[in-house]
């Protein structure tokens, strides 16, 4: 992650990237609890990023990638953009690390991701009513204070510790075959998507985007849905950076990508909390809702299809929102 004069495009991680990232995080990070989904049609099973440390998935590439940085970047610190579970990740690797972590999130981020940011103990900086402008002022202070970037998705380590949930999905689930993933900037798609791949090419991947951020779905297909708008999947939304590793390995890797609108979302975290017991937020449900709004067919003549649950930080006035609706 050394700056330079020109800018590599990174390589995107192997299958050995991955599980030389579980080694690296294992000692701070438990496999997260894959729960079977009765309620659902079919033989469902859901991969519970909610219950990681931080509520997300997040912490897993974050930690990877601060594990891999030299002791001149550690010493430097790292700053990173963040609507709240990255910014969570990245300031709980920091702590164990004992890394300097400035955090720029925008203004509206989620009240519940600001507090548990600022309680692990990273300087945070509100820039911005985007993700986007928050991103732009991160890379702004990164060269100005000669900080490393810690992508929350553009980064192999950061796709190969997301990665590292395909390698628990295929050892705690028999005959897997499909995997449901939600899509924001993509690392933690294009980071199972490579475990699976590599271990059997036949099992299906398919990523989902909210209906009001289909940012992946439109660089794939090469389509121009609108974005924009508030949504309960508040995670996923914000633009792609150009050049990102994480739109050739979707294209090369994923099945298909779906969408899920607001009404799909709310009803898959009413389902999250009612039948399975477990708040969960918006972003981290999309899987249930394409599952349940017919855009996946819900139900496959043999094989389990496992969901991932990517976060469960969500602010309790939208919480009621969604349970009320």
């Amino acid at each position: 992650m050394e700056e330079s004069d020109f800018v590599l495009t990174p390589i995107p991680p192997q299958l050995e990237d991955v599980l030389r990232a579980r080694e690296r995080i294992r000692p701070y990070i438990p496999p997260t609890p894959v729960e079977e989904a009765n309620a659902l049609p079919g033989r469902v099973f859901l991969k519970l990023e909610n219950a990681n440390k931080t509520h997300s998935f997040k912490v897993r590439g974050a930690l990877n990638a601060m594990l891999a940085l030299t002791d001149e970047e550690r010493e430097r610190g790292v700053i990173t953009a963040s609507t709240g579970n990255h910014a969570q990740g990245v300031a709980n690797a920091a702590r164990i690390l004992g890394v300097k972590a400035t955090i720029i999130m925008p203004e509206s981020a989620a009240r519940r991701k600001i507090l548990g940011v600022k309680r692990l103990g990273a300087e945070i900086v509100l820039f911005g009513e985007t993700y986007d402008e928050a991103e732009e002022e991160a890379h702004r202070l990164q060269h100005e204070r000669g900080m490393t970037y810690v992508s929350p998705y553009n980064d192999p380590d950061v796709i190969a510790g997301a990665g590292t949930i395909g390698l628990e999905i295929l050892d705690a689930v028999k005959e897997v075959q499909r995997v449901i993933v939600p899509i924001g900037g993509g690392g933690l798609i294009s980071g199972i998507a490579t475990v699976i791949k590599s271990r059997d090419p036949s099992i299906e991947v398919i990523g989902v985007n909210p209906l009001t951020s289909p940012e992946m779905y439109n660089l794939i297909y090469d389509l121009e849905h609108t974005t924009g708008g508030e949504s309960l999947a508040d995670a996923l939304p914000g633009k792609i950076e150009a050049g990102s590793i994480t739109v050739e390995i979707v294209k090369q890797l994923v099945d298909r990508i779906v969408l899920a609108s607001e009404e799909d979302i709310a009803r898959a975290m009413r389902y999250m909390a009612f039948e399975q017991g477990w708040i969960a937020e918006g972003g981290g449900v999309v899987g249930i809702a394409a599952l349940t709004n017919g855009a996946i067919p819900p139900e496959i003549p043999e094989g389990a299809t496992v969901i991932v649950i990517s976060g469960g930080n969500v602010d309790g006035d939208v919480l009621r929102e969604a349970l009320a609706l």
